[in-house]
C-alpha cells in the first residue's frame, strides 16, 4: 500500500481548511483509520472520512452483499449482490479522493494489526465484539468509535482513552479586543463597540499597554468574566499605573479529556442529550439496545417487525438488563416496542445523521481538534413514523426488495407514499448531493406518478469535490444538477429525475410556473444565499407548499421546517444585518486586520475592475459622455482622469511599464497617503478636548520606505504589475531579476504634503468632494482620445480559487503592507483569502448530518403529519458537540372584523371582473372599506385618485387595468395575479387583510 502524501492541497481542501485550520489538517493528513464494517452506516462514515483527507483508510468486512443492503447503501448495485462488500466498496471509496490510500483487509484482527492505526471505527457490531476490540484499543492507547442504527433509532459511542489532549476545544476564532482601562483590582474594561467574547476560565495575553507594562507579553492569564465588556485578571495593584491603550488576545490552552472503557460505560453510561422534550428516551434506548444485543446473540436473529412473540422475548431481555442497571430506570413499553419492531430497519437518513456525527468524531481523534463526544449519543426520530399508523407484521414482512430495510419500519403501503412524492430540490451542491443520495435510496419519486426535480445553475469546481461526493475530477466544469442526477440515477434506476440548470427567480417563472409548483408535494432548499432562500420561500407560501430549509457553516448546521397553515415561513424572521466597517476607519484609521483586508479588496476592485469598466463604457457606449455630463463635477473629473490615464498618459507599452506603475502605486499607498495623514494629524496632535488624537482605537501609522529586498514589498510589485499587464493583454512575468531591474529605472516624484486636504475623522463627519474647475473639465473633455475598440481593457473580476491569477496575492500583500504601516498583526494568505472571498467553511460531516435531518422531516411531510409538535427544527455544532431541536414557531395570526388569518390564507377570486365589482365583493363579504388596490408595484385603484380617473377604472377589468398600468402584457404562463388590498374596518381603523389571488380567465 503506497502511503498518501501529507501535503495539504488547498485546491482540494480549501473550504475545509477554514473549519479545521492548518494544524488540524496536518494531523489528519498523517492519520491511518481502520473501519470494521462496511454496511450502510460504515460506508457513510468512511465516505465522509475519505473526503476529509486522512492518510490511509483500511476496510474490514468479509460479508457478502445482499439485496436488502441496497436499502441505504449508496455504493452497491444489484450487480454487486453475492460479492464481498469490502472488495466492491473499497475502489469506489478510493474514487472519492486520490490523496487518501484506500485498501481492504481480510485476515483476523489482532492487536498487532490494530496498533498500526490512529483510530478504529466499528459499525453494527454486537456489544461482545465491540468489547473485544475496545479492550485491544485500550491496551494500545487508540481512540475507539462505534455506531449502530435500527430503524429510526441509533447510537454512537466514543472511547479516546484515559487521557486525550485537545489543542482547541471549539474551533472558534480567538477573541481579541482593545482595552479602555485596567484598574488596580485587575478589572479590565474593553471598548464598548464590541463584546469581548470571553468566558470564565479562558486565558488571555496582553500587548501594547502604556503604563501597566508588566502585562505586556506576559504568560497567559486566566480570566473571570464580570460582564460583556469587563473581566478580572487578579490583583494588579503592585504593577505600574495604567495609562492608556493595549490589546487583549484570547489564547487557546490544551485540554485533557478522560474516557472510560466501553465495559464501564455499558454499566454507567454518560449520555449526550439531544432533545429536551425526550430526556427519558436516551437511557431507555441504552437498555433497549443492550436487550436487542442479547436477543440477537441468543435467538440468532434480530426481532422480526411487529412479531408479537419476538416482542415478548425482547421485553424479557429488557427486564434482564434493567435488573443489572444502576438506579431505577423507568421504561415505556410503547416506546421500546418501537425499537424492537424496527430492529431490522435500515433508513438512509438515519445513516446520514449517525454517519455524519461519527465521522466528525474520527476527525477529532485524528486532528486533536474540537471536543470529543463523552461518551454515548443516543438518537431517535419516532415522530417520522406515519401518524396513527396501525402497522402489522404482514405490512412489514420482507419482500425480496431493495426497500426491505424501509418496509421493516414503515410498511409497504406507507412506503408507496414516498415513491409517489413529487419533489423539487433547489441546489445540488454539498447538501443537495446528500439529499439526492437519500432520496434515490428511499425510492422518492420512483413510481409512475412520482418525480424528483432538481435545479442548479452552477458548474462543478475543483474545490467542490471534497464535500460534494456525487462529483469526480472528470466532472469539473460540468453542470452540477445534470451530473448529480446521473449519479443518483445510477444508484436507483427506478427514480424519475429531471435536471434543470436554471436559477429559481423572477426571470425563470416561465419555467417554474404555476403548473410546475402546483403539482409539487414538497420543496427543499439546498442554497447558499439568503436572497434565493427568501424567493423560494415566497413561492412556497403563495402555492401553499411545504418547504424544508437547511444550511451549514463549518461544523455548525441548522434545519427549519415550513408547513402550510401550521408554521411561520422562512422569511417571517431574519438575522440582523452584518455590521459594516465605517468608511473613515477603512480609509484612514484601521485597527484590525479585517479593515486592511477589506481596504485591499476595494483597491483591487477599483483599480482592476471598475476603472477598466469605465474605460470600456467610454469606448463602447455612444451615450456615455452625455450621461456623464449630468453628474456632479467631481464625478465627471474622476471618470475623465481614469480614461485619460488608462488610455494615454499611463498606458503601458510593456511589462517594465507595469512594474513602474506598481512601484508608483506602492509609493502612493504606503508613503504619500500616510505622510499626508500625519501632516494633517501629527503624532503629538491633540483633540479639541485636549486628549491625544492618536489614542485607541486609532493607531498612528508610519510611512513605509520601499525596499526591493523585502519579500512583502516585492510581492506587492509582482502581483500589482501582473494584474496591470492582464488589463492590457501584456504577457505576465514572474522573473524577479527583470522586475528588480525595472524598479531601478522607475522615477519617483518628490512628495509634498498639501495644506488643503481634508480627512474624515468620524463616521458622522461629512467631507464634500473637491469641486472641479470648469475650465479643467472642458480641457479634459476636449482632449479625450479617440474611441477605438482596439484600446479596450480586460476588467478583472475577483476569483479566489485560482492560485495563479495574482488576485489573492495582490490583496494579501496590499493588506499586510497597510497592516505593517499601522502596526497590525499580519494575516497569512489563507486567512486573507477567506475574509476577502467571504468563504463559508464547509465540511462533509456536517453536510451529511444536516441532510439526514432534513430527510427525516420529509417523512413527516410525506405521511401528512398535521401536528405542529411532531416537526423539529434542528441546530447542531459538531465541534462541541451539540445537537438540539425545537418545535417550529406557529404561524402568527392576524385579525380583521373578528376573523383570524395567517400568512397562508388568501382570498380567491376568479376573473373576469370589473374593479367596481371587485371592491363591492370585498366590502360586502368581508365588512371592510377598500382604500387601495395594488398588484406588484402597480396601483390599480385608490380612493384618493381624481374622481374621473376612479370612474374610468371602475368600469375596467382587473386584467386590462394591470396591462395598462404596467405597459406590459400578462405572460402566457401566468394563471393568476397577486393583489394586495389596503383597507379599514367599519370604524375607519386600518386592518391587515389577506392577499387576493385573482385567477385570470384563460
Amino acid at each position: 500500500m503506497e502511503p498518501a502524501s501529507s501535503e495539504i492541497r488547498e485546491d482540494v481542501y480549501s473550504r475545509q481548511l477554514y473549519a479545521y485550520g492548518a494544524e488540524a489538517m496536518k494531523n489528519m493528513a498523517g492519520a491511518n483509520v481502520l473501519f470494521i464494517g462496511l454496511a450502510a452506516l460504515g460506508v457513510e462514515i468512511a465516505k465522509n472520512v475519505v473526503l476529509s483527507g486522512v492518510k490511509t483508510c483500511v476496510f474490514y468486512d468479509n460479508n457478502l452483499v445482499q439485496k436488502r443492503d441496497l436499502s441505504s447503501h449508496f455504493f452497491l448495485t444489484v450487480e454487486d449482490i453475492g460479492k464481498k462488500r469490502a472488495h466492491v466498496v473499497t475502489p469506489r471509496l478510493q474514487e472519492l479522493n486520490s490523496l487518501v490510500a484506500c485498501s481492504f483487509y481480510e485476515d483476523d484482527l489482532t492487536v498487532e494489526l490494530i496498533s498500526r492505526f490512529s483510530v478504529v471505527v466499528c459499525t453494527n457490531l454486537s456489544f461482545q465484539d465491540q468489547l473485544c476490540i475496545n479492550e485491544m484499543t485500550r491496551i494500545i492507547g487508540l481512540p475507539f468509535i462505534s455506531a449502530r442504527t435500527a430503524g429510526l433509532f441509533g447510537y454512537l459511542f466514543n472511547d479516546f482513552g484515559p487521557k486525550f489532549e485537545v489543542f482547541d476545544t471549539n474551533g472558534e476564532e480567538c477573541a481579541a479586543q482593545m482595552i479602555a482601562s485596567i484598574n488596580d483590582e485587575g478589572t479590565v474594561t474593553c471598548l464598548e463597540d464590541k463584546r469581548h467574547g470571553l468566558e470564565t476560565g479562558d486565558y488571555v495575553t496582553f500587548s501594547e499597554i502604556e503604563g501597566m507594562t508588566e502585562l505586556n507579553n506576559c504568560p497567559p492569564i486566566k480570566v473571570k468574566v464580570t460582564g460583556p465588556y469587563t473581566f478580572e485578571i487578579g490583583d494588579t495593584s503592585s504593577y505600574s499605573k495604567y495609562v492608556r491603550g493595549g490589546l487583549v488576545q484570547q489564547v487557546k490552552m490544551p485540554k485533557i479529556f478522560e474516557f472510560k472503557s466501553l465495559r464501564e460505560q455499558l454499566r454507567e453510561p454518560r449520555i449526550l442529550p439531544f432533545d429536551f422534550s425526550k430526556l427519558d428516551n436516551p437511557i431507555q434506548m441504552h437498555l433497549g439496545f443492550l436487550a436487542l444485543d442479547l436477543f440477537s446473540v441468543r435467538q440468532g436473529h434480530l426481532p422480526r417487525p411487529y412479531n408479537s412473540r419476538d416482542l415478548s422475548i425482547f421485553f424479557k431481555f429488557v427486564d434482564e438488563v434493567k435488573s443489572e442497571a444502576h438506579g431505577d430506570i423507568k421504561i415505556s413499553k410503547k416506546y421500546l416496542s418501537n425499537l424492537c419492531y424496527q430492529a431490522s430497519g435500515d433508513l438512509p437518513p438515519m445513516q446520514s445523521v449517525l454517519g455524519g456525527f461519527a465521522a466528525q468524531e474520527v476527525m477529532k481523534a485524528t486532528s486533536k481538534k474540537f471536543t470529543p463526544l463523552q461518551q454515548f449519543f443516543y438518537f431517535d426520530s419516532l415522530e417520522s413514523m406515519p401518524p396513527d399508523a396501525q402497522l402489522n407484521e404482514e405490512d412489514c414482512i420482507p419482500a425480496d426488495s431493495r426497500y426491505d430495510g424501509q418496509f421493516a419500519v414503515f410498511g409497504q403501503n406507507y412506503h408507496c407514499k414516498l415513491r409517489n412524492l413529487k419533489t423539487f430540490l433547489v441546489g445540488s451542491g454539498a447538501i443537495g448531493c446528500e439529499i439526492l443520495k437519500n432520496w434515490a435510496l428511499c425510492g422518492i419519486g420512483s413510481s409512475d406518478i412520482g418525480s424528483i426535480n432538481v435545479t442548479d445553475m452552477d458548474t462543478i469546481e475543483k474545490s467542490n469535490l471534497n464535500r460534494q461526493f456525487l462529483f469526480r475530477d472528470s466532472n469539473v466544469s460540468q453542470p452540477k444538477s445534470l451530473v448529480a442526477s446521473q449519479a443518483v440515477k445510477h444508484m436507483n434506476g427506478a427514480i424519475n429525475i429531471q435536471a434543470y440548470q436554471d436559477r429559481v427567480g423572477e426571470e425563470t417563472e416561465n419555467v417554474f410556473d404555476d403548473d410546475f409548483f402546483e403539482q409539487l408535494d414538497v420543496v427543499v432548499n439546498a442554497l447558499d444565499n439568503v436572497e434565493a432562500r427568501r424567493y423560494v420561500d415566497c413561492r412556497c407560501v403563495f402555492y401553499c407548499k411545504p418547504l424544508l430549509e437547511s444550511g451549514t457553516l463549518g461544523t455548525k448546521g441548522n434545519t427549519q421546517v415550513v408547513i402550510p397553515y401550521l408554521t411561520e415561513s422562512y422569511s417571517s424572521s431574519q438575522d440582523p444585518p452584518e455590521k459594516s466597517i465605517p468608511m473613515c476607519t477603512l480609509k484612514n484609521f484601521p485597527y484590525a486586520i479585517e479593515h486592511t483586508i477589506q481596504w485591499a479588496r476595494e483597491s483591487f476592485e477599483g483599480l482592476f475592475m471598475r476603472d477598466p469598466e469605465t474605460v470600456n463604457q467610454y469606448i463602447d457606449n455612444d451615450t456615455f459622455l452625455g450621461q456623464l455630463q449630468k453628474q456632479p463635477d467631481s464625478t465627471q473629473k474622476e471618470a475623465l482622469d481614469i480614461i485619460q490615464k488608462s488610455l494615454v498618459y499611463e498606458r503601458p507599452r510593456n511589462f517594465a511599464d507595469c512594474v513602474s506603475w506598481a512601484r508608483l502605486l506602492f509609493q502612493e499607498y504606503y508613503f504619500n497617503k500616510i505622510a499626508q495623514l500625519l501632516y494633517n494629524f501629527p503624532k503629538d496632535s491633540l483633540t479639541s478636548s485636549g486628549l491625544p488624537f492618536w489614542s485607541y482605537p486609532k493607531r498612528c501609522p508610519t510611512p513605509i520606505l520601499f525596499d526591493m529586498n523585502k519579500s512583502l514589498h516585492l510581492s506587492f510589485i509582482v502581483a500589482a504589475a501582473n494584474l496591470r499587464a492582464a488589463l492590457y493583454g501584456i504577457p505576465s512575468c514572474r522573473d524577479l531579476n527583470f522586475i528588480k531591474c525595472a524598479l531601478t529605472e522607475t522615477h519617483l516624484p518628490e512628495f509634498k504634503p498639501k495644506s488643503n486636504v481634508r480627512i474624515q475623522v468620524s463616521e458622522n463627519e461629512s467631507i464634500e468632494p473637491e469641486s472641479a474647475d470648469l475650465e479643467e473639465l472642458r480641457r479634459l473633455y476636449s482632449s479625450l482620445p479617440l474611441r477605438d475598440s482596439s484600446l479596450k481593457l480586460t476588467p478583472l473580476y475577483f476569483e479566489k480559487d485560482d492560485d495563479n491569477n495574482f488576485h489573492v496575492d495582490y490583496i494579501t500583500a496590499c493588506s499586510n503592507l497597510r497592516a505593517t504601516a499601522y502596526n497590525i498583526a499580519h494575516a497569512d494568505r489563507l486567512k486573507t483569502k477567506g475574509i476577502a472571498g467571504k468563504i463559508i467553511p464547509a465540511v462533509a460531516t456536517t453536510t451529511s448530518m444536516i441532510a439526514g435531518l432534513v430527510c427525516l422531516e420529509l417523512y413527516k411531510v410525506a405521511f401528512e403529519n398535521r401536528k405542529l409538535d411532531s416537526y423539529k427544527c434542528g441546530f447542531i455544532n459538531l465541534a462541541l458537540p451539540l445537537v438540539t431541536f425545537s418545535e417550529p414557531i406557529a404561524a402568527p395570526k392576524a385579525k380583521y372584523n373578528g376573523k383570524e388569518f395567517t400568512l397562508w390564507d388568501r382570498i380567491e377570486i376568479y376573473g373576469e371582473i370589473l374593479i367596481k365589482d371587485l371592491i363591492k365583493k370585498l366590502e360586502e363579504e368581508h365588512q371592510i372599506n377598500v382604500m387601495i388596490i395594488s398588484c406588484g408595484v402597480s396601483m390599480l385603484y385608490a380612493v384618493f385618485m381624481p374622481k374621473e380617473k376612479r370612474k374610468e377604472r371602475y368600469e375596467t377589468t382587473v386584467e386590462k387595468l394591470y396591462v395598462s398600468t404596467t405597459h406590459m402584457p400578462i405572460p402566457p404562463h401566468v394563471k393568476s395575479l397577486t393583489i394586495e388590498v389596503l383597507c379599514t374596518d367599519k370604524d375607519g381603523e386600518d386592518v391587515e387583510f389577506p392577499f387576493v389571488r385573482y385567477y385570470l380567465k384563460k
